[in-house]
């Protein structure tokens, strides 16, 4: 950040508009995961990239976006990095490429046990990078992922991009670096010393003891086995799913039409040969469905709480005409049954309408 000399976080102000810092992270191990929690807390956008799939959430859950290679590689069972395919290599040659082209500062850790360090950007990539932008790679010491990297050297390329090969990182830091490693030498301690007597028990079963060790009682014990590491869960076993239910097909405008004839038709023949009041009735009652049909399908369902609520007055007209049946003097049986159902019924669609109107207006009231 000091050499990049600029805002990581993006700025709005009375001048203008400054967009935040893009930062790439080659490399998810601990020094890959520091780097990308430090620039995602100073509002930069960080994207990371590594060959073990199963570090995608750790990325995420720093603030970061994970670039998958879609290559398949071995899964790694030690927490690092292993060797990659020829495939992979060329997919992920081809996202640092168009990375580089983009972001503003790129940080390098990859590295593997026991080999040189492999380069990751080349001396393209770093030519195609826009000036002032910034490179640190860290793994200069073993030999640099960055091609032109100086191991314990700073280099500033022809078209200004700065390349950062220190090797003295945790030196130029002594105060934090000594806190940091004083107090994994006092959590080494405490786990030697159980008991808290200051006997040391050295505990083979413990994963961390087990690592450390190279000698015990004159048996040589290094190197330790491999260690087991969470990854990525295998993916369950698909279960066979369901044939898919044919759908309904829609209604033709031919079948549309024939069912407004019949409903034509029914209304005539009601009209016709029903007895008075019957015939009036069943007008409105048709007009009704029609109307209702089309007032709440054109209507966006974002309104429907409120229509909800304008029908309540369509639904206490229900409730007063039922209960005029009702009060006729020697009202058939079919009669009384359907007033008390049009009363139930309207009195939900009221009650349930305040309710959900209620609930509403709560929404915006303040307090």
């Amino acid at each position: 950040a000091n050499v990049f000399g600029r805002f990581f976080t993006g700025q709005i102000t009375a001048a203008g508009k400054v967009p935040p810092a893009k930062v790439l992270v080659a490399g998810v191990g601990v020094a890959g995961l520091a780097a990308i929690g430090a620039a995602s807390s100073m509002g930069a956008i960080v994207r990371a990239t590594d060959p073990r799939a199963e570090v995608a959430d750790q990325v995420k859950s720093l603030g970061g976006e994970y670039l998958a290679v879609d290559v398949e590689t071995e899964q790694s069972t030690d927490g690092y990095a292993k060797a990659t395919s020829e495939a992979y290599d060329q997919r992920a040659a081809e996202i640092y490429t168009e990375q580089a082209a983009d972001v503003d500062i790129i940080i390098t850790t990859a590295l593997i046990p026991g080999r040189k360090a492999p380069v990751l950007i080349t001396a393209a990539d770093v030519a195609g990078m826009k000036p002032g932008s910034v490179v640190v790679d860290m793994a200069a010491a073993m030999g640099g992922n960055v091609e032109g990297s100086v191991a314990g050297e700073k280099v500033v390329t022809d078209n200004g991009v700065t390349i950062l090969g220190y090797t003295d990182l945790a030196g130029r830091l002594p105060t934090q670096a000594s806190q940091l490693y004083g107090q994994n030498l006092v959590n080494l301690l405490k786990l030697l010393t159980p008991e808290k007597d200051g006997e040391l028990v050295l505990d083979l079963d413990d994963v961390v003891q087990r690592g450390m060790t190279v000698v015990k009682n004159g048996e040589k014990l290094w190197p330790p086995p491999p260690v087991t590491v969470s990854a990525a869960p295998a993916a369950p076993p698909t279960a066979e799913l369901p044939a898919p239910k044919p759908e309904k097909a829609p209604a033709t405008q031919g079948q549309k039409f024939a069912l407004i004839g019949v409903g034509i038709l029914a209304l005539f023949l009601v009209n016709a040969y029903a007895p008075e009041p019957l015939p009036q009735h069943f007008t409105v009652l048709v007009l009704a469905i029609v109307i209702g049909y089309y007032v709440i399908g054109k209507v966006h369902h974002a309104l429907h709480t409120p229509l909800m609520s304008v029908t309540n007055a369509i639904s206490g007209i229900i409730v007063v005409g039922a209960l005029v049946q009702i009060g006729e003097p020697d009202p058939k049986g079919s009669v009384l049954v359907l007033s008390a159902v049009a009363v139930l019924l309207a009195s939900i669609n009221i009650f349930g309408g305040f309710a959900v109107t209620r609930r509403m207006l709560a929404m915006f009231s303040k307090g």
